[in-house]
């Protein structure tokens, strides 16, 4: 399956981040699956990606056109698809993914977790999708959405379709029994 990764695309975020989104692209690959994502080279992107390359794992690089400037993107993409925006960028992951997976990342990671769940709320995709959630790193965004389905901001059992996990092996079976 095609699994599309949201991350964060910075390096100077603590290592275990780094180590674990790794460890994680590196399980993908054994397990036959490819990597859709941003094709940033830094960051959880670029880790993901040396995990899965590492193994001969396949790898589909999403990125806006003005993305497209030396040592950005990762030069080893099997397939690389340019947008013209950020907003395309998301659509285009989202159209080839079978499932999701957020690692630890920021506002641009948040955003596009988020548009996937959305889509999903709204039964516009039925991919499931998991928050690898390294060292606690989503556990204050969790008690947000427990309290906001709590409050009834959403439908009730949405927050039940979206996995937590903190290691690899488990979250890649529970995408896999989806």
């Amino acid at each position: 399956m095609d699994i599309c990764l949201f991350g964060s695309a910075r390096d100077t975020v603590p290592e275990v981040y780094i180590t674990k989104t790794e460890e994680l692209g590196r399980a993908m690959a054994r397990r036959g699956h490819g990597l859709v994502f941003g094709g940033g080279v830094r960051g959880m992107m670029g880790a993901a990606a040396r995990g899965v390359h590492a193994l001969g794992g396949r790898i589909v690089t999403v990125a806006p056109s003005f993305f497209q400037q030396p040592g950005v993107l990762v030069p080893y993409a099997d397939e690389q698809i340019i947008t013209p925006d950020m907003g395309s960028r998301k659509a285009a992951m989202v159209a080839r993914a079978q499932a999701f997976i957020a690692a630890p990342g920021g506002v641009g990671t948040l955003d596009e977790l988020f548009e996937a769940f959305t889509l999903i709320s709204l039964e516009q995709h039925s991919a499931p999708i998991a928050l690898y959630n390294v060292d606690g790193f989503f556990d204050g965004l969790l008690a947000f959405l427990q309290k906001a389905e709590r409050e009834d901001f959403f439908l009730p059992g949405l927050l039940a379709r979206l996995g937590v996990f903190s290691q690899p092996e488990p979250l890649l079976d529970w995408l896999e029994g989806k």
